[in-house]
């Protein structure tokens, strides 16, 4: 397996997400940054609100990190379900990276559990993102 890379859907909110997640993770947008369903061949016929719609976008941060994510096209039948059936866990090579990702992913949304030191040796916690995204933020001194 060359790679595992979370994949997100969202209902209209993508590019206002994967911005938000540029400047968390300062990072970059590869390829032709985000791509909006109205570039899209075949998609003349969407509304002009469906156009603007996110058809994909790659983030790329940290050592080897990326995020891509879309949006759902309610016109074609898609239907965005959020579920606490996910996370994306981020192993922070600092501390005090840990604690600046964790704030900056808490603005706007909501702390399960603060970052603190664990049982188990490792500075962890649980965030929810405005956008209803689930993290776990976990630092460990042993890599």
């Amino acid at each position: 397996m060359k790679a595992m890379i979370p994949y997100l859907n969202f209902d209209g909110q993508a590019e206002a997400a994967m911005l938000f997640y540029q400047k968390v993770f300062d990072g970059t947008f590869l390829g032709q940054g985000i791509m909006y369903m109205g570039d899209v061949p075949g998609m003349e016929k969407l509304s002009d609100e469906e156009k603007k719609r996110v058809m994909h976008a790659s983030l790329s941060f940290g050592k080897g990190c990326m995020l891509m994510a879309s949006d759902i096209l309610p016109s074609m039948g898609h239907q965005l379900v959020k579920g606490n059936n996910h996370y994306i866990l981020l192993s922070p090579d600092t501390k005090e990276e840990a604690d600046r990702v964790f704030q900056a992913l808490a603005e706007g949304g909501k702390v399960q559990m603060p970052m603190q030191d664990q049982f188990w040796g490792d500075y962890y916690g649980i965030v929810i993102d405005q956008f209803g995204v689930q993290w776990m933020i976990n630092y460990s001194q042993n890599g």
